[in-house]
């Protein structure tokens, strides 16, 4: 815990949430606001499946924002339904509520007006956040806008881009305005609490959602195995990717390991550009069929178990 020095204006911290339907662009705006990549980003809905913390400072506030994976209305499975779960939990535990909308939509979607729903039964405020903007022409903007805030009383409305940093900063400030007074929970130069066995399983998760095809990474989970660090600086890690069926496991590999081999090196660069440091990853595919409903692989991607 951070304390001020003495003769320092009082410090400021809170817990910012940033919830929307999936693909609305929560996570690089969460990455945006924070400077650096803490979450993964791909362009399939749903890859958030946990909440993840990015850490910034903005003068003598600290600002802890919680990426949350995307609301949406029709949960068939138990992995779903914990996503879901885990979004509604970041939502309330939050200081400010940030409801995320592609602005490139036309309407409000079932998912986002479950989202208003949701806040209104449960009294919280909540600042919109309409995004890709750059996306959008100029005439459209401001019936988006007003449209949104007829279905929900939000008390700010801040037209951004994550994907250009276009009014990420106004509304980086704006947030660090309404945080209450109290010390710091964080280190000045920490960028998330996310442990580093997890978000190495995470790098990879995204390398098969950008490398894989059709509905195959919603079935698969990565766990960190091993994790050794030498006296080189390198670190040595194992992985384990989880899918469900044999002809998956055959998938993943590809013809002579090259799909998985491609897989990780790809994992491997964009860790060492995040850790700083070499590091050799080696990936092993296993079949394990029941795994969305074991308790301890929600546990080891950061999920609660629900019934």
């Amino acid at each position: 815990m951070a304390e001020p020095k003495t003769g320092e204006a009082p410090r400021h911290c809170g817990f910012a949430a940033l919830v929307g339907a999936p693909n609305a662009g929560k996570s690089t705006l969460l990455n945006a606001l924070v400077g650096a990549k803490v979450s993964i980003v791909t362009p399939k809905v749903q890859t958030t499946r946990t909440r993840v913390t990015g850490i910034v400072v903005e003068g003598a506030t600290q600002i802890v924002f919680v990426d949350t994976p995307g609301i949406f209305t029709k949960t068939k499975r138990r992995l779903e339904r914990a996503m879901v779960a885990s979004a509604w939990a970041g939502a309330a535990d939050a200081d400010q509520v940030v409801v995320v909308v592609d602005g490139t939509r036309k309407g409000i979607g079932d998912d986002t007006r479950r989202i208003l729903d949701g806040l209104r039964e449960a009294g919280r405020k909540a600042i919109l956040a309409l995004n890709k903007v750059d996306l959008i022409r100029r005439p459209e903007l401001l019936p988006r806008a007003a449209q949104l805030n007829q279905a929900f009383p939000f008390t700010a409305t801040f037209m951004i881009s994550a994907r250009t940093g276009d009014g990420v900063a106004d509304l980086r400030r704006h947030l660090a305005g309404l945080m209450p007074e109290g010390p710091w929970l964080f280190a000045e130069d920490d960028l998330s609490d996310i442990s580093e066995r997890l978000l190495a399983a995470e790098v990879t998760r995204e390398q098969l959602f950008l490398n894989l095809h059709d509905e195959l990474p919603y079935d698969l989970s990565v766990e960190t195995e091993s994790w050794k660090e030498f006296k080189n600086g390198s670190i040595k890690i194992q992985q384990v990717v989880y899918v469900r069926r044999d002809s998956q496991k055959s998938i993943v590999l590809g013809k002579g390991g090259k799909t998985a081999k491609a897989i990780g090196e790809a994992a491997r660069k964009a860790l060492e550009a995040q850790l700083g440091r070499p590091v050799h990853l080696f990936l092993f595919v296993k079949v394990r069929e029941a795994w969305p409903d074991d308790p301890e692989r929600f546990k080891a991607i950061g999920l609660d178990w629900v019934e």
